[in-house]
C-alpha cells in the first residue's frame, strides 16, 4: 500500500515522502497513530505542493542570509565595544557572543542571534577580531569586532 508519511517515522520515512509499505502495518499503525495517509492524487498533490513551498523558503533564507552576509562583511563595518582596561592592558571582564549581538543591533540596527555567533572563547584582549557569524548552514559571515579602552 502506498502512503504519504506526515511526520519522520524512524526506518520507514521522512515527511512528505510516498513510500509502499505493507497494508496491516499501514492501517494498524500508521494510520491509527496518524503518521501517514493513504497515497490518493489528492495527498500526493499536497505533498508535492508542501514540498515546493519549503523549498521556496529556504530559498528566500539563502538569498537573505547572503543579503545579510554582504552588509556585514563591508570594510567599515567594525563592530565597537568600549571595556575598562587595567594596568597589563587585559581588559576587566569579557566580551561575550550576547554583547556582539547587542552591539550589533545599537550600531549598526543589524538583528542577529547570539546562538549564531561562533566564540570558541570569550574576547579578553584589547584589539580587533575576526569573528564568524552562521547566517545560513551554507552561509557564515566573518565581522571585525574591535575591543577598546573605555
Amino acid at each position: 500500500m502506498k502512503v504519504v508519511f506526515l511526520t519522520d517515522v524512524k526506518g520507514q520515512g521522512k515527511k512528505g515522502q510516498i513510500k509502499e509499505v505493507p497494508a496491516g502495518y499501514a492501517q494498524n499503525f500508521l494510520f491509527k497513530k496518524n503518521l501517514a495517509r493513504e497515497a490518493t492524487v489528492a495527498s500526493i498533490s499536497a505533498a508535492e505542493g508542501q514540498a515546493k513551498a519549503k523549498a521556496r523558503e529556504e530559498e528566500e533564507e539563502f538569498a537573505a542570509a547572503k543579503m545579510l552576509k554582504n552588509v556585514l562583511e563591508k570594510e567599515d563595518v567594525i563592530v565597537e565595544i568600549k571595556m575598562k582596561v587595567g594596568d597589563t592592558g587585559r581588559t576587566f571582564g569579557a566580551v561575550d557572543k550576547g554583547e556582539i549581538a547587542r552591539a550589533l543591533k545599537a550600531q549598526y540596527n543589524v538583528e542577529v542571534d547570539k546562538r549564531k555567533i561562533q566564540l570558541n572563547f570569550k574576547l579578553q584582549a584589547l584589539g580587533t577580531k575576526d569573528v564568524p557569524i552562521k547566517l545560513h548552514h551554507n552561509v557564515t559571515a566573518i565581522v571585525k569586532v574591535r575591543i577598546s579602552e573605555a
